[in-house]
């Protein structure tokens, strides 16, 4: 799998799966399909969840609570940088919708995968989705 850049191509060779559970189950199923590797990452408690046993590599991020080990951005990031990873995938929940998460991954030399910085921040917000979605609303009805 390959993602576009500004001036190449760049392999997705292994991924960063920044979740748990059954959305985590989900991308590591899809990334088998493409032939790419997997980290899981994990909480202290969470070590022996089937994401994890199942993944091609598995990293302890942090203690049990949520926002120090699946919410902490330094640790994710660290993650993919001793795993060799090209790209962190945030699944739903938890960082996924926070732009700047998806700034300091890419300034961090990874791929984010899914939406950029600046939609995640305008769809973020309720008023400014719905003035873009009545700016470009026959740009979107002419598509379907």
């Amino acid at each position: 799998m390959a993602r576009k850049t500004k001036s190449s191509v760049v392999k997705l060779n292994k991924v960063v799966i920044a979740n748990r559970g059954e959305i985590a189950l989900r991308i590591l199923r899809a990334c088998k399909e493409m032939g790419i590797k997997t980290v899981a990452v994990y909480s202290k408690s969470d070590r022996n969840l089937k994401h994890v046993l199942l993944a091609d590599e598995a990293l302890c991020i942090g203690p049990p609570a949520a926002s120090d080990s699946y919410l902490n951005i330094p640790a994710l990031i660290s993650a993919a940088e001793v795993t060799d990873a090209t790209a962190i995938h945030p699944g739903y929940g938890f960082l996924a919708e926070r732009a700047d998460f998806c700034e300091q991954v890419e300034k961090s030399g990874f791929i984010f995968i899914g939406p950029r910085a600046e939609t995640i921040a305008l769809m973020g917000d309720k008023l400014s989705a719905i003035a873009a979605m009545k700016k470009n609303w026959r740009t979107v009805c002419a598509r379907f």
